[in-house]
């Protein structure tokens, strides 16, 4: 099955639902489907390899992505916000392609042999402006490459991770019931373009019939706007959004009585923003949801229910699942493995491995999954004797101080015990005698942090040599968009902190 199937049911299904945009300036379903037929035979006449976007959020954002794959060419969105040089890295690596992009980003773009650079205005009054054209037929494209999305970079140049018609369409089939959504639904999406998640975004609520609003870029005073205007149902944060969204809200009064379901993922939720959350909104279902690009989006959920029960519960073993993603889906296989590749008990530490139909585990000539399918993530985890997923993070942040391998997860999760802890960031640096020493880097709410207590607590819980040598106050610590700490900047910042002895 194909990706632009599920814009062209939804059509048929219900032409006249309101599909994209604010209310009283929305596409519908209809019009939707026929400006992508109209994109994807001018996208067929250009001949290009890929269609490629740069930019913020908006409606030419999901047209041009159905519309590719209507013509056959991967949809390639690119991150703007990174430096030039490596944006234009990128742009060049894309070749052939039709590149939309912003009219303000165009300044940054160099000439590219084989990418013909579109601005946005150009497109969007071309294409999604005016009466609904009538819907073009069209031929059935051949490939079967329908998304390309650039890996973060952090080691070496990012890795084009590619996703399949087939692992798309299987997970939304697998996760999304046809027009579920009401017709008064209403989405909004603040995630950028080249993430996962805002391209599962476009595809979920096309196939379960519900609206979506685009928030260009994420504040939190515009974030709750637009919800309380719109009457947002549904939306997706990451962790360090949901905090600055509580604080607007309660300056502002708003209670938000619409909201149904928020979903978050994309990093740890330090408890008590989530405790916080469920105190504010009584009336939403949170659900904590865990993926990744190389998976077609979520793999794991834990649900509302599971969220009331863990806070509910007396009972440590249930307790402490509100720091778990949940469960896996009924459509994935998971085991967690040890290094010799076999699977670990309930409560032992190793790597998530992930089997099913949405599992693309491929980059660009590269293929990463095995031939039994199985996808090794590269995460650290474990699984209670429920199922519960436990993500620790990546192993490549494991830190190895006298051949002994410690997860950074397990210290931050003691940490974040402490009530004066804000936020937290436990790191492996340089050390002549260890090879690598554990220090922390905290965010303290009073400013006058107890580290030797925190310490104590830490030696007591676990044991001295996961216990940090050194402690790092800060303001805040260094989250990208879509909220993943960014280890690795710490690491280069605390480089010359090199133990002596």
């Amino acid at each position: 099955m194909r990706t632009p199937l599920l814009l062209d049911i939804a059509a048929d299904a219900c032409p006249d639902r309101a599909a994209l945009g604010g209310a009283g300036e929305d596409l519908d379903f209809e019009s939707y489907r026929a400006r992508a037929t109209q994109v994807a035979a001018w996208l067929a006449e250009k001949g290009r390899t890929n269609t490629a976007f740069l930019g913020m959020n908006g409606n030419a954002l999901p047209v041009l992505l159905f519309a590719s794959g209507m013509a056959g060419t991967p949809f390639v969105p690119l991150n703007y916000r990174l430096a030039d040089a490596d944006l234009n890295k990128l742009v060049a690596r894309t070749a052939p392609a039709v590149l939309v992009a912003d009219d303000a980003m165009l300044p940054r773009l160099a000439p590219v042999e084989g990418v013909e650079i579109v601005a946005r205005s150009a497109f969007e009054a071309r294409f999604l402006a005016g009466e609904t054209p009538d819907k073009r037929d069209l031929p059935e494209a051949e490939n079967d490459m329908a998304v390309l999305l650039f890996t973060s970079g952090t080691t070496g140049d990012p890795k084009a991770a590619v996703l399949r018609h087939a692992n798309l369409t299987a997970y939304v089939m697998a996760t999304v019931e046809f027009l579920g959504a009401g017709e008064d639904e209403a989405a909004l999406v603040s995630v950028p373009s080249y993430h996962i998640a805002g391209i599962s975004a476009i595809l979920t609520s096309a196939y379960g019939g519900r609206r979506i609003v685009y928030l260009p870029a994420f504040t939190a005073e515009e974030w709750v706007a637009t919800a309380a205007r719109e009457g947002i149902t549904h939306a997706m944060v990451v962790p360090t959004m949901l905090g600055r969204i509580l604080d607007v809200m309660a300056e502002t009064g708003e209670t938000l009585p619409a909201l149904r379901a928020l979903s978050y993922g994309g990093g740890k939720m330090p408890e008590p923003v989530i405790a916080r959350a469920l105190d504010a909104l009584p009336h939403v279902a949170f659900v904590n949801a865990y993926g990744l690009t190389e998976t077609s989006s979520t793999i794991a959920l834990l649900g509302a229910e599971d969220h009331r029960a863990a806070f509910a519960s007396g009972d440590p073993a249930v307790r402490r699942r509100i720091a778990s993603v949940g469960q896996p889906l009924p459509s994935v296989e998971l085991e967690i493995r040890r290094e010799d590749g076999s699977c670990c008990a309930p409560g032992e530490h190793g790597e998530i491995h992930v089997r099913g139909e949405q599992v693309s585990g491929e980059y660009l000539h590269k293929k990463a999954i095995a031939d039994d399918g199985w996808f090794a993530t590269n995460d650290a985890g474990w699984l209670d004797e429920g199922g519960y997923l436990f993500v620790e993070g990546r192993l490549d942040d494991v830190i190895v101080r006298g051949g002994e391998n410690i997860s950074p997860g397990e210290i931050e999760d003691v940490l974040r015990g402490f009530a004066d802890i804000a936020d937290c960031a436990v790191l492996g640096v340089p050390c002549e005698t260890w090879g690598e020493k554990v220090v922390a880097v905290i965010v303290s709410r009073s400013g006058t942090p107890d580290t030797e207590a925190m310490a104590a607590t830490i030696r007591g819980k676990l044991r001295s040599t996961k216990t940090p040598e050194r402690w790092y106050v800060r303001d805040e610590l260094p989250y990208n968009e879509t909220g993943k700490l960014l280890r690795r900047l710490l690491k280069a910042e605390l480089a010359d902190e090199v133990c002596a002895g």
